[in-house]
């Protein structure tokens, strides 16, 4: 059956490439017909002139000669045509179309296919999937259908979901590997993300609550505190969205990638991201000693610094700020500038426990503690 689809299949080619030629000898061989027509009944229209003696002897004889040789011309052009150059070059065409071309396409079927190995069915491939993605998911697929009870193997399929986009087969993924392999950061940041994505970027109370759960079980997970601050800014609590990126902006690693977004997460919630160092900087600090690029450190610290001075309500600021001056090793500056955002922030304020949270992580001390005229603790330094 194969071969008898490509002999149909190279016949149809073959006419099809074979009819533009033919179709213009045939208009070739009709002009040259027309021209031995109009020769002929030249010398007819010649004759009935001379007859009715319209047109000397000496004329009529001139005007004959130049007739018939032009006759005897065409007519000899296509006797030539015809005995020699049309069936050459057509004979040629056809045997380049009908013989050379099937023959060089099979050559190279038998040279770069593979006419011995029988058909695989899709049974087979399913067993030797290679690296054929869709069959891998399609083996795993037939896998759970038998054992649904498999969460390793709910557990693997959910990610490949999301990341293909078939979010409901990925909650659906997701909440059975939660169910039968218990909760885990992983899991839950999963479930969120594939809710947030299935409701266009909305952080509905499920994902809010899967990525709480993640943050509890595990704290400092950025993606899960990303959307729990996000949630809080499409509830229209600014202040406290400012606050939770800030939050997350302060603990990010240099060079995170995604600090970016949170720095406009911040700037629309009504706050001020402090500037981060710009990909020149990166990489001119490649370049650097260790004591040149220490220096650079430091002077990036002193500018933000100085910046904080002139504008004390960028919260992030503060925290950078702190945990900046903590990695210098610089306790007396980290105390200052956490007593100075704490003026701005009073403790009992929800960012003045940030600012003090981090300071206990970071064992960042503010100096003695004193109270203040209506009981509450006040680092020294810090004024009503």
């Amino acid at each position: 059956m194969f071969w008898i689809v490509v002999a149909i299949l190279t016949a149809a080619v073959a006419i099809v490439l074979m009819y533009p030629l033919m179709r213009k000898t045939e208009v070739s061989q009709t002009r040259r017909d027309g021209e031995v027509a109009v020769y002929r009944d030249q010398l007819a229209e010649l004759d009935r002139e001379r007859a009715a003696g319209l047109i000397g002897e000496t004329e009529a004889e001139y005007a004959r000669a130049e007739i018939g040789r032009r006759l005897l011309a065409a007519a000899d052009t296509r006797q030539d045509a015809e005995s020699s150059a049309r069936p050459l070059r057509h004979n040629l065409a056809v045997t380049l179309i009908t013989v050379l071309l099937p023959a060089l396409g099979l050559c190279l079927y038998i040279w770069k296919g593979s006419p011995e190995v029988p058909d695989m069915p899709l049974e087979a491939r399913l067993e030797q999937p290679g690296n054929d993605m869709n069959l891998l998911v399609a083996r795993a697929e037939r896998h759970l259908a038998e054992n649904p009870d498999d969460g390793a193997g709910w557990d693997i399929l959910a990610p490949i979901y999301f990341k293909t986009m078939r979010l409901g087969d990925a909650e659906l993924a997701y909440r059975n590997a939660l169910r039968l392999q218990g909760p885990s950061t992983e899991r839950l940041t999963g479930l969120g993300e594939t809710l947030v994505a299935s409701n266009d970027g909305i952080v509905i109370e499920a994902a809010r609550e899967a990525f709480a759960e993640a943050e509890r079980l595990r704290p400092g997970n950025p993606r899960a505190r990303f959307y729990l601050a996000l949630s809080l800014e499409q509830a229209g609590k600014a202040q406290e969205a400012r606050a939770a990126f800030a939050a997350l902006a302060a603990d990010a690693p240099a060079g995170a990638p995604w600090l970016p977004l949170v720095r406009e997460h911040i700037a629309r919630t009504g706050g001020e991201a402090a500037p981060g160092p710009t990909a020149g900087d990166v990489a001119a600090a490649k370049d650097m000693t260790p004591a040149d690029r220490q220096a650079m450190i430091e002077g990036m610290v002193a500018s933000l610094d100085a910046k904080l001075k002139e504008n004390p309500g960028d919260f992030e600021g503060w925290m950078r700020l702190v945990r900046a001056y903590s990695v210098l090793n610089n306790a007396a500056k980290a105390g200052e500038a956490l007593r100075a955002g704490l003026q701005i922030f009073p403790p009992e304020g929800e960012e003045g426990k940030q600012l003090l949270a981090l300071a206990k992580e970071l064992g960042v001390s503010a100096g003695p503690v004193r109270m203040d005229g209506q009981g509450r603790a006040m680092p020294q330094g810090v004024t009503q």
